[in-house]
């Protein structure tokens, strides 16, 4: 029978102990995308927003949010991060949308895995080129927030696309 591993025999919250577990290599991908009209993300691409340089500053935010990850999330571990990645690739008609597609990886050494660390960098990253972006066009979509892979503990290798 599968269980919930952040509640207790009696259903209330815990934080999983992970104390015995060994530590190894962990690493976690993530993705998620922001839709917008095409003359939107010219405007991104040219650096024409008012507010300035949309990648950079998203960037920043995502690695800053998954260094941060424990403190937004209250059932889950602080991790000693190793390397935090925020990348962004802009698609067109072509792709079947139109927007920012948001990739970001976290790697550590540790006993529990780093997903919650590269969703919250790729969540915080779209946040920020919605609040970024806003104000050119109102009916941004934040869409697909999802985790991709991930790598070590005893489940190995985890490739969901």
């Amino acid at each position: 029978m599968m269980t919930l591993s952040h509640l207790d025999e009696h259903g209330n919250a815990r934080m999983v102990a992970v104390g015995s577990k060994p530590i190894t290599e962990r690493m976690a991908l993530a993705k998620g995308e922001v839709h917008m009209s095409a003359a939107t993300l010219a405007l991104v691409v040219a650096g024409n927003l008012a507010k300035g340089d949309v990648f950079t500053t998203a960037q920043i935010a995502g690695v800053f949010a998954a260094k941060r990850t424990a403190e937004l999330i209250p059932l889950c571990h602080s991790l000693p991060l190793q390397h935090v990645q925020v990348d962004f690739r802009a698609t067109t008609a072509a792709d079947d949308w139109v927007g920012i597609e948001i990739t970001a990886s976290a790697q550590t050494y540790a006993r529990t895995g780093v997903e919650m660390e590269a969703l919250t960098a790729v969540s915080v990253a779209a946040l920020t080129v919605y609040d970024m972006v806003k104000a050119a066009q109102p009916t941004l979509r934040l869409m697909n927030i999802r985790l991709v892979e991930k790598h070590g503990g005893k489940h190995g290798v985890l490739r969901l696309e």
